[in-house]
């Protein structure tokens, strides 16, 4: 649970940097703005490795969410960065900027222990 909370802290602190107000939800993993999702995480253990992955929809076509139960919840909307702001949003800024987050976040719970 503990590297899901850092997935999670480390998406809401890159949307509050575009001045998006994002929370986890305790019980279904994930970011959330206005009670849509706006960032996935997977995780999966094998052969004692974690192999993991997180989602941040920043801009792109949302219409086949409009298909299937997202993450297996019914009537769940998706939301991304791009629809969550008016300002002009860049793939490759936003990624920086989770990517750097992420990085503060690995380094700071390294440093603690």
């Amino acid at each position: 649970r503990s590297l899901v909370t850092l997935l999670e802290e480390s998406m809401i602190n890159t949307l509050a940097a575009y001045s998006i107000t994002a929370v986890a939800k305790a019980d279904a993993p994930g970011v959330y703005v206005n009670d849509k999702k706006i960032g996935s995480i997977g995780l999966r253990v094998k052969n004692g490795r974690c192999y993991h992955g997180l989602s941040l929809n920043i801009d792109m076509d949302l219409a086949p969410f409009s298909r299937i139960n997202p993450c297996g919840y019914e009537h769940l909307q998706m939301t991304q960065v791009s629809g969550e702001t008016s300002s002009p949003i860049n793939l490759a800024n936003v990624s920086t900027t989770l990517e750097n987050e992420l990085l503060r976040q690995l380094s700071s719970r390294n440093s603690a222990k």
